[in-house]
């Protein structure tokens, strides 16, 4: 059951990285305010390639969702009461249900192609906070896959991973904002670019875009200090917090990268797939900082 519920969360790393797609190329608008239909059809011929991108985004998001249908009754039916796999499977469930209806609040409000408003944004920011539970409850589960999974308790080392995972949370939220500035407000060059930012008078979105940069490398810091103190005090995961740091700072640089290239839409996707790895390798660390030291006898 470990290689399908690994096999699920890559799936749903495809579709969502999918999904970054249809935003960056404005086809959230290639089915129209349609959902869950397409321009009004059950099954329509797409003669646009909006059309086609959307709709491999909602026919992609079907079969994700009924894997982790399958994924949560395979927890419940193969795994006794109180087993650590039961919980992330059935909240990965809820995550993804409100997935599809915020997916969809999206198509039906139309905020989607050249919205430009404030609510587009709120809406952007609560998909992507989404996006990443769903992620970390289907990492979960899948570390939890095994029969002798050990149970996770309570340590204080806890608080430490949870500032982190807060932090990158938040950081993520203006990468989203920002991605959605980049789409909808295309700099011709850096030096133009910089300009937009800095003028009072530009659209909000483009000043909010220097925040994620600024706020990119403030986090860099935390989450170097919590890989550092978690792997010193959890010596099963140093090895883990040494990929989690070279994962943050690869995806920084790919986020310098994606400045200097203004964006471009495969750069985009790049730096979301960074973004998406470098919150499960936090997510893992974390559940290795609250499991339970092994005893003498087992560690011998």
């Amino acid at each position: 059951m470990r290689r399908f519920a690994w096999g699920v969360t890559a799936f749903t790393l495809f579709v969502i990285l999918w999904g970054a797609l249809v935003r960056a190329t404005g086809s959230g608008a290639g089915c129209g305010s349609h959902w869950p239909t397409c321009n009004g059809e059950v099954v329509p011929r797409p003669e646009t390639i909006e059309t086609a991108i959307e709709l491999t985004h909602r026919l992609t998001s079907g079969v994700a969702f009924l894997l982790v249908v399958a994924l949560t009754v395979a927890a419940f039916a193969r795994r006794p009461k109180g087993h650590p796999m039961r919980a992330p499977a059935a909240l990965s469930l809820l995550f993804m249900i409100t997935e599809s209806a915020i997916g969809a609040g999206l198509v039906l409000l139309e905020y989607v192609a050249g919205d430009r408003s404030p609510a587009r944004a709120v809406w952007v920011a609560a998909h992507l906070v989404n996006t990443f539970l769903l992620v970390g409850s289907l990492t979960l589960a899948a570390r939890a896959a095994a029969p002798d999974a050990p149970r996770l308790a309570w340590r204080p080392l806890g608080l430490w991973v949870i500032a982190a995972l807060l932090a990158t949370l938040g950081v993520a939220t203006t990468g989203a904002v920002t991605a959605l500035g980049d789409t909808l407000f295309p700099a011709t060059s850096l030096a133009e670019g910089v300009a937009q930012d800095l003028s009072p008078t530009a659209h909000f979105l483009i000043r909010l875009r220097i925040w994620h940069p600024l706020a990119a490398i403030g986090v860099s810091v935390l989450v170097t200090v919590v890989a550092v103190v978690v792997g010193r005090r959890a010596p099963r995961a140093r090895r883990l917090a040494i990929a989690l740091v070279g994962l943050f700072f690869l995806q920084v640089l790919g986020g310098l990268v994606n400045l200097v290239l203004l964006a471009p839409t495969w750069m985009q996707l790049v730096h979301l797939l960074l973004a998406d790895l470098v919150w499960i390798a936090l997510v893992l660390l974390g559940a290795e900082a609250l499991t339970p030291p092994a005893p003498e006898g087992e560690r011998a």
